[in-house]
């Protein structure tokens, strides 16, 4: 099968020493629509870069459609890239802006000119071809460096953090925006966010980096039940983490010993022989009872907390739990389950978990 994209151990090694990218490994469909998220200076946009040509690679191999282009300068791969920027050209026309690309390529003028009118339709940018970028928005400016970007016919599209100068709203009209074009268009997708909802609501997969390497690669749903290692079960949501040891196994669900007792969750894949775990609770998953309710008694996941803090914020209620062993607990869920004034401060509750909501992975 060909790829658009392969990276097959790829890696990046500053001229001072200093590793930027690690054994980084991915395979792209055609149509796919791909976030590379994480904390600044993880390496996502370096790698980004490296795609587009801007960066050279110190090892490994990268290929476009099955060919290797270590070594292709970026005027001649079949990738456009799109910068937070825009870096438009300010004394062109949005017209001449979208069709620059083409120019540069030597593409003649009638063809062109017809290539650069149905992109301009397509991103609704007809009525202000002639006007000059400074006179628009915000919104108008990122489509005319996606319509630039676009009318060339990549294989692959990059963008590197697009969205991040736009005022919240418009950010997200813009994302459902940017998600349908790409379903319509079938262009493959690179992105780079630091933004976690940006990646997932957009994505068909995520590449969590850390440190220069690669933490995890699934698809947003995925990432945010199953994390595989610590690092993303701190990154993405807002979980609880136990450190533990297993214990064993009931049915499907490991047992795991922690500080606060015995509790339990699923493997996220095999745990081989590592008796060091993390157990995993998403705040979403955690349920709040009055301590008094008789209901928990030999439930499995059972732990006796004080509520610390409660507010809500739109339409969601955000709890945070005191364990009896000093450990914070983040909770949350719509208002209507958690009423303001239902669990005031000092309140003492119990905690409680689906087994089958909970993830158990490796301690490193």
């Amino acid at each position: 099968m060909i790829f658009d994209l392969e990276l097959n151990c790829v890696g990046k090694v500053y001229d001072n020493g200093t590793p930027a990218v690690i054994d980084f490994n991915l395979s792209v469909s055609k149509g796919e629509f791909i976030a590379f998220l994480g904390p600044s200076g993880c390496g996502k946009t370096t790698t980004l870069r490296m795609i587009a040509g801007f960066e050279g690679i110190s090892s490994g191999d990268m290929l476009i459609r099955g060919e290797r282009v270590n070594d292709v300068p970026p005027q001649r791969r079949p990738t456009s890239m799109i910068f937070q920027n825009y870096a438009l050209f300010p004394h062109m026309s949005v017209r001449r802006n979208v069709g620059y690309g083409l120019e540069v390529k030597g593409v003649a003028k009638a063809d062109r000119e017809a290539k650069v009118d149905r992109i301009l339709a397509t991103l609704g940018l007809e009525d202000i071809a002639e006007r000059k970028p400074e006179k628009l928005s915000g919104g108008q400016r990122q489509r005319i460096a996606l319509a630039r970007g676009l009318v060339v016919e990549p294989d692959i599209l990059l963008l590197d953090e697009p969205l991040g100068a736009l005022d919240a709203n418009l950010r997200k009209a813009i994302q459902n925006e940017l998600k349908l074009l790409q379903k319509s268009l079938g262009v493959t997708f690179i992105f780079v966010t630091h933004a976690q909802s940006e990646a997932l609501a957009l994505s068909d997969r995520i590449v969590v980096m850390n440190q220069g390497r690669v933490e995890q690669v699934s698809p947003p749903h995925q990432l945010y039940t199953r994390p595989n290692t610590p690092f993303v079960a701190q990154f993405i949501g807002r979980n609880t983490v136990l450190p533990g040891e297993v214990a064993g196994s009931e049915g499907e669900d490991v047992v795991v010993t922690t500080g606060i007792g015995t509790l339990s969750g699923r493997a996220n894949g095999a745990l081989a022989n590592r008796r060091r775990v993390n157990l995993v609770v998403p705040a979403e998953a955690i349920e709040v009872h009055a301590a008094d309710e008789g209901v928990l008694a030999g439930a499995k996941n059972r732990i006796d907390a004080r509520i610390e803090r409660s507010e809500v914020v739109g339409h969601i209620a955000h709890l945070t739990a005191r364990l009896q062993d000093g450990r914070a607990v983040s909770l949350e869920a719509h208002v209507d389950k958690y009423r303001p004034g239902a669990f005031p401060a000092g309140t003492p509750v119990l905690l409680s978990w689906n087994p089958a909501e909970a993830t158990v992975i490796p301690a490193h």
